[in-house]
Parts: structure tokens; sequence; C-alpha cells
């Protein structure tokens, strides 16, 4: 059955061409379970078939994500958790995946919606916490930019050196997710050691103003 949606899907993106990838990177943004892993080196494929150009796809793809989280960002500030909680599961949002990314979001802040586009799971669900947050709207617009470009340049890249054989990554999902997941968290734990170290940090004494010099009085 997954095999036959991944293959309706190829199909429509097949037929719409860079809209086509707008739009299903538009929804897995707004939390609807459509692949980023499938859409993207596809359109790898359609780029070396030179339907498109290489950048025309990135650009298409990261306009579609940030629409998408746009509209997880209203559902979550607007909305709140109470409607998340009744109408999430018409986009099979799961109470789970909304726990991890609030606890995400509260632990490490507004820098969460840059380096969680990098991490499977959490990457389609960061805006709504972001949301209820009351974020603001352009800084998180700027950091779900940054977050997503690397991530769908380098999928669209694959898929173009793939060619033909781009369903091959399937794969190696697994393997590439693991990666990424490793090394965000050891920059997170970095992040952490070094602010740790910041507060233990002691205060610098400054030397005493010259009005400030106690008086000799021993030579009156």
């Amino acid at each position: 059955m997954i095999d036959a949606l991944i293959q309706a899907l190829v199909g429509f993106l097949d037929r719409a061409g860079p809209g086509g990838i707008f739009l299903a990177m538009a929804l897995e943004s707004a939390c609807f379970p459509l692949p980023s892993e499938v859409v993207l080196p596809f359109a790898g494929f359609l780029v070396a078939r030179g339907r498109m150009g290489f950048w025309e796809a990135v650009t298409w793809a990261t306009l579609g994500q940030l629409v998408g989280s746009w509209a997880a960002y209203v559902a979550g500030r607007y909305g709140g958790r109470p409607f998340l909680e009744r109408y999430g599961r018409y986009v099979f949002l799961r109470e789970h995946e909304l726990a991890v990314a609030e606890r995400w979001f509260a632990r490490w802040g507004e820098v969460t919606a840059f380096f969680s586009r990098l991490l499977p799971g959490v990457r389609t669900f960061i805006s709504l916490p972001a949301g209820i947050a009351r974020m603001p709207l352009g800084r998180f617009t700027l950091y779900s930019a940054l977050g997503v470009l690397p991530w769908t340049a380098a999928l669209v890249w694959t898929g173009v050196k793939l060619g033909e054989n781009w369903e091959a990554l399937r794969a190696y999902f697994h393997y590439l997710d693991a990666v990424v997941v490793a090394a965000a968290f050891i920059l997170l734990a970095l992040a952490a050691v070094r602010r740790r170290r910041g507060r233990q940090r002691p205060a610098v004494e400054l030397p005493p103003a010259a009005g400030d010099l106690p008086r000799d009085t021993t030579s009156r």
C-alpha cells in the first residue's frame, strides 16, 4: 500500500513539475504525511531529465516548506494546544509527536526552529509549538529557511546524481537520518557545555578607580 501511494505521489509530481513539488512540500510542512525523502530526490531526477533547473527545484521546494510551516505556525498560535488535540488527528498528528516537538522547543527555545529542520520526526511538527509560544514570525521564517535550505539542496542534488536510480536512496534514509541526528546532538551538547561554562565563570574584579584608592595616612 505504501509503495502504491509513493507511486501515485511520484506520478503527480511528474505531471505537475515545480508546482507539484511546491504543493507536496507545503503539505508536508503543514503536518501532512508526505515524505520529503521521496519528493526531493525525485525532484532531482526531474532536474537530471532537464524538466527544471537545480535551483528552480530547490527554490520551489523551500518556498513550499515555508508556506506549510506558516500554516502550522498559525494553527499553533491562534488555535493553541486544544485546537491541535481536537483536530490534529485529521493530519495524522499524534500526541507523542506534538509532545516531542514541544519538549525540544521548551529546552532550546527559538533556535529549535533552525536545527530541528534536520531531524526526522521533529522537523514536520516544530512549527506548532513555535506558534503556541508566539515566536516572532520574522525570526521563525528566517530560522526555518536557514534550516530547510541545506537539507533540501542536499536531497535534490542526490537525486540529480542518482538519475533514474533515485529511488535507491530510500534504502539509506534511516542511515542518513541517524547521522544527522547524531551530528545535531553533538552540536547541542557542545552548546550546552559552553553555556554552562559561561555561567560558572567567576566574575573578573576590576581595579578600583583612582578616586576610590585608599589614602596613605602614614606619611603625615
